[in-house]
Order: C-alpha cells, then structure tokens, then sequence
C-alpha cells in the first residue's frame, strides 16, 4: 500500500510539471490591449569623442550587422552610435528604449533631434542612486520623439560590456515588464518552494544529498536572478559593488554545489570513476572563478566561468548517460532535466542569433531551464525515498538472509562440533576402554602370574610327599602280605604242635586283639592310602593341567581335559551342586590353555556360587555341553539352573569391576577377563538369562589360530 501510494504522489508531481510550463508560458506570451513589437537596433558603432563634441565623432569600429554589442573588457568611459527605426511600431506614443544589460555602471542615453543637437535622456546605471528599487531590471529611458533615430550611449563599466538594445511602444514596455515580473516572483517561488521541500526532506531522511541540492537550488536562483538584474531590485539595492561580484560569485558557488549534488545523485565514485575525476576537475575549476572574481581578476573568471559553463553542459550529460547505461535509474531523472537546461541554453543562443523561439520568454531562458531543471530533479530526489527505501529493503533482506546464513553457518558448526566431541567422546571412551583393558590386562597377568606360581608351587611340593607315598605303598602291601604269610603258617603249626594251654592263651590274645578285624583293616587301610595317593597324584596333574605355566604359546589342546582338571579343582566347593557332562567328539583346539582353563573356572565357578546362594533349589544342577560348528568352530555351553539375571545387569557383567556380590566377596574382574580372552582367541561368547529359570553361557572358538585350516 504505501509503494502504491508513493507512485501516486510520484505521478501527480509529475502532472504538475507541464501546468507550470503552460504558466510560465502564458506569462510570457499573453497580449493586452496594446501591439507586442519592439524594434532592435543592429547598427552600432564604436566612436570617439574629443571636446565632448558628440558630433565631432570618430568611428572605431563599425558593428552595422550586430544586433547584441560585444565590446568586452574596457577601462574607461565608451561612446557608442547608433541608428533607429522606429516607423516598424505604427505609434506616435511615446517610447521606451532598453539597454539589455543590467551590470552596467553608469549610462547615459543622448538623441540628436531635427535641429542636429544631441540631448540627454537622462542616466540610468548601477551607480546612479534611486535607479534601483523603483525603476526596471535593466537601464530603460522614455523617450517622446526619437526625432532622427540618431542615438549615443555613453557607458562605462567594470563588468564586460555586452548589450542589445530594443525599443518599445510605451504600452506595450509596460505590460511587458509587469509579465516579467510575473514570470521572476513565479520562479522565485518555485524555487524557493523546491528548496524548503528537499530541505525538510533532508531533515527527515538525513540524506548529504538533499542538503547539497538545497544549497544548489539555493545559489543558481540567486545567479540566474543576478543575471537577469532581480538581485539588484531584491537583495542589494544600491550597493553596486555586490551586485556586480554577485553572478560570477553565485554561479561559482552553484557550479560547486552542482558538481557535489551530480558526484552523489549519480554516485559517479562507484558506477563511472574515470569521469568522476573530470568533474573533480571542473570542481576545481569553479573554485578558481571564485578566486579570480574576488581578487578582480574579472575577466579571468569570467573566461573561466564561460570554459567551466562549457565542460558542465558536455560533462553532466555525458555522465548521466554512462549511468543511465549502467542500470542506475535515478541517471534517467537527471537527465531529462538537464536537457530541459540545455534548452533553456540552445533558447538563449538561439536569441542571441536573432531568433526569438518564444518572444519575450526567449529574454528569460535560464530562469525557465533552471526552474525545470530545478522541478525534474526534485522529482528525482522524491523517486529516490523510494530507491532508499528499496536499498534499505534490500539491505534488511540481505541482513536478514546474512543472520539466516549465520544461523546456517552456525548450526552446521554446531553439528560439526557436535560430532568432534562425539569423536572426542568416543576415543575418550575408548582410550577409557584401553586402560581399563589394559588394567584388566595387568590384573589378570598378576593373578595369572601368582596363581601360576602358587599352583606350580603347590603341585611340586604335593608331588614330592605324594610320590613317596604312592611308590611306598605297593612295597608296604607286599611286605604285609608276606608278614601275615608266616603269621598264618606260624597259626598252622601251632595248631599241631603247640600245646592245649598255649594255643589256648594265643586264641584269647587273636580274640582280644580281634586278629581277623586287624587283618581286614590293615587291608582297608592300604587300599585308602592307595585311594588317597592316587586322588592327590590327579589333583596334582589337575593343577598343572589348569595353570599350564610351563606352556605361553598357541598349542593344540583337548578342551575336555580343561574341563575335567577344572571340575577336580571345584570339587570342594561344589556342595550338593550336582554337574552334567555332555561331550560330544570335538577335534583338538589352537588355544592358549592356560587362558581357556581360567575361561572355564571363572563362569563354572560364578554358576556354582549363585546356584549354592539360592536356598529354594532342590536339585542345583550344571551341565555342560561341548559340540562342532560349521566344521571350523566349537561349541562349549555352560548353563545352570539357578536364579539368572535381570537385563540391567546382563548389560553390565562384562563391565570390568562390576559386580553383583557383596563387598570383599568378588573383584567384579572375573566375566571380564574371560570376555577379553575369548575376544583375543578371536571366538564369541554369549550369555542368555531369565529371572528365575538359570543362565546360559555359549562360548564359540575357531579350531585354528595360527596353523592354516587345510592342514
């Protein structure tokens, strides 16, 4: 809504454009009652005069097909002549003679009458006090009888002379100077309608620009206004002096502000650098008019002001195209309305080659060019809110896309963080994993490495005693079998030769002795030690067997024997445990014995314990069950009928240190070391449990390790 709302408002301005033309126009153009002619005079001539004798005059320079008088720079008071004809106007009334140029000094206006005396008309200048604030813009004399049409203007002035010279009907001078005066107060209010307008958009939007154009509006009304002689009649009155400073200083001042306001209209910076140097340099140019013009280098700066005029008019279209060209929009305002500038120049060559396009508007093209010029760039100015409103649009969005961006940016760093702490976190874990590995590891090695010692230890001392008992006892029997040989022979004989009383004393002594119970105890007792030796002799081998120190390198083994040495060694603590055995024929393993040995005991063990631990058992039982797979792996199951395991813990008994005993009953080591070994004998182990219906433990290890398969 409020960009259609500005369209329409830009319309509008731009409906106003053509009504204040069509005014200006009207003004310019409209008739009263009397004849709009004037005759201009085109026959000048510069003379000299001695003795102030005007008709003892010698002719410098003839100008007879000029009508604009071009003398230049002068130093000191100049006679011209010149000739009128004034049949052309069709009225005896009065007339009014007009001397185009408002700058000059002092003049003095002289008519040779039929009697061939020259009489003054009066003076008139910038000088001449009272000849300002009520009279016309420029020196104009009313005159009743032109007589011969014989005039001499005597002038001088510290400007450049350069005039032309019309005559009026009286009538017809008046009605044209009220519309003169018209057509100034319109373009002053114009003007000054433009300036306060930008000036209150300069405090609104706080844009350099706008406070630039002001100051340009500002500076070429007052130099068009100089030129045309209005600063005289409303700002300095009779103080010449300012007055005649007043267009080369204000259309230097202009021409500064002008360059600023095209350098940040256009951004020629950024869109076209190369000429933005050159208006640098006409900058330069216009502050050196300023320079000249105060220290009275006047003909300089006005030679500088006609080279800078030059380079503006070429140089500002120039750069109005080439941002045009470029794609800036605001270049298409600028330069519309500098070609309206332009025209108000070509209105004003054009006049001075004698070609009036628009009659008396033609004595006014710059106030008009300017004051278009000054309207097309407001509306410029105004469409420019719309293009800042736009960049600032833009610029949001583009804020706005940068923050997304950002955001963007930011969570892709956050998920790229994310997963560097994951990576961190998962070696810290498994650098965590390592060490507790590692420490298992030293664990393990150091009860290994004792209970290696103490079992070896064990066994040597055992095996020492036990081998002398068991290879003493074969002797012992037979020595006892041939001691109780003589015994019963010495019983035979005695029964023939020994005497009534003696035999019968030796029966009451076998009696009271229990000979025969003796005999058979003797017999039992031997038969207990020989039991005894021999149970030792294979808890001995169950010991060596199991700890296996004197082997440390990958060997085949008979997973049954570890087995079976495991059980002799739990043989005591099994209680009322009852333990089934159901081996199937598995081939020789490659294994570390010792390791699967402590395999076996750890989960054996663990099952007796809670087996013993739960009382509501009647029939605790561990079975244990051994099979072929796949042809290349074996199968060692150990179950047990005990009270298994909630899920929590199932997840966490391989943990090193957990555990579910009491404290000082257990090191929490014992799953995780067998998980370790199976791991390292590059086998599986698994555990299924139910609450109340036992455990299960499937421990699946390759045949080979080292020796290749087809071996």
């Amino acid at each position: 809504m409020k960009s259609q709302f500005t369209k329409i408002c830009f319309g509008r301005r731009i409906l106003l454009l053509p009504l204040i033309v069509l005014a200006l126009f009207s003004c310019s153009n409209q008739k009263g009652g009397a004849q709009n002619k004037n005759v201009k005079i085109n026959n000048y001539e510069l003379i000299e005069i001695k003795n102030d004798d005007l008709n003892a005059a010698t002719v410098l320079k003839d100008f007879s097909t000029n009508e604009l008088l071009n003398l230049g720079m002068r130093s000191d008071t100049v006679y011209v002549r010149a000739f009128a004809d004034v049949q052309e106007l069709g009225t005896k009334e009065p007339f009014f003679l007009e001397v185009k140029n408002p700058t000059l000094r002092y003049l003095e206006l002289f008519v040779k009458d039929f009697s061939g005396t020259y009489v003054s008309q009066g003076k008139k200048g910038t000088v001449i006090i009272g000849d300002g604030l009520n009279s016309h813009l420029a020196p104009s004399f009313l005159v009743d009888n032109l007589g011969t049409g014989d005039l001499v203007f005597k002038l001088y002035s510290e400007e450049p002379i350069s005039f032309e010279t019309s005559i009026y009907a009286e009538s017809v001078f008046e009605e044209m100077d009220s519309r003169r005066m018209l057509l100034a107060n319109i373009y002053i209010g114009i003007m000054l309608a433009l300036f306060l307008y930008n000036l209150v958009l300069y405090f609104s939007v706080r844009d350099r620009v706008y406070l630039v154009y002001c100051l340009y509006i500002l500076f070429i009304s007052l130099a068009q206004l100089s030129l045309a002689g209005y600063s005289k009649l409303f700002l300095f009155g009779d103080n010449y002096r300012f007055f005649e400073v007043s267009a080369v200083l204000f259309s230097a001042v202009s021409g500064i502000f002008a360059v600023t306001f095209i350098r940040t209209f256009l951004k020629t910076k950024i869109i076209i650098p190369k000429l933005d140097k050159v208006l640098l340099g006409i900058g330069v140019i216009y502050g050196l008019v300023l320079f000249t013009r105060v220290f009275s280098f006047v003909e300089l700066s006005y030679r500088l002001t006609d080279l800078a005029g030059m380079l503006v008019a070429v140089f500002f279209f120039l750069s109005a195209i080439m941002a045009a060209k470029s794609g800036y929009r605001p270049a298409l305002y600028f330069l519309i309305a500098w070609s309206f500038f332009l025209i108000g120049v070509v209105i004003f060559v054009l006049k001075n080659m004698g070609i009036e396009v628009f009659q008396d508007l033609a004595s006014f093209p710059m106030l008009v060019g300017t004051a278009l010029e000054a309207i097309l760039l407001s509306l410029a100015l105004a469409n420019r809110i719309n293009i800042l409103k736009k960049e600032k649009e833009q610029q949001q969005q583009g804020k706005l896309e940068a923050l997304k961006e950002n955001e963007r940016l930011v969570r892709e760093q956050n998920v790229i963080l994310e997963e560097k702490v994951k990576l961190r976190t998962e070696e810290l874990e498994l650098t965590l994993k390592n060490l507790q590995n590692t420490q298992t590891q030293l664990v393990n090695q150091e009860k290994m490495a004792s209970l290696g010692q103490l079992t070896a230890g064990i066994a040597h001392e055992i095996n020492n005693p036990i081998n002398f008992v068991s290879s003493n006892i074969s002797p012992l029997k037979r020595d006892l079998h041939d001691v109780l040989e003589i015994v019963d022979e010495y019983r035979q004989k005695g029964k023939e030769e020994f005497s009534e009383a003696t035999r019968k004393a030796l029966n009451d002594l076998e009696e009271d002795l229990e000979f025969s119970y003796l005999v058979e105890e003797i017999d039992m007792l031997l038969r207990g030690m020989e039991e005894g030796a021999k149970r030792t002799v294979e808890i001995v081998k169950g010991l060596r067997l199991f700890s296996r120190v004197d082997e440390q390198d990958v060997k085949k083994v008979d997973l049954h024997d570890g087995l079976n040495s495991t059980m002799i060694l739990l043989n005591s603590a099994m209680g009322r445990v009852n333990v089934e055995k159901h081996y199937s024929e598995i081939p020789m393993v490659e294994c570390l014995a010792g390791k699967i040995n402590q395999v076996f005991m750890n989960i054996i063990s663990n099952a007796i314990q809670a087996l013993q631990e739960q009382e509501n058992n009647e029939h605790p039982l561990v079975e244990i069950l051994t099979s072929v797979v796949d042809k290349d792996w074996v199968r060692i199951e150990i179950k047990d009928n005990g009270p298994g395991m909630p899920d929590h813990v199932k997840e966490r008994i391989f943990e090193p240190f957990f555990t579910t005993k009491q404290v000082g009953k257990g090191t929490g080591l014992g799953l995780s070391i067998v998980y370790k070994i199976i791991e390292n004998h590059q086998g599986t182990l698994e555990v299924f449990s139910e609450e109340g219906r036992g455990t299960s433990f499937v421990i699946t290890l390759p045949i080979y390790q080292k020796t290749a398969r087809n071996e």
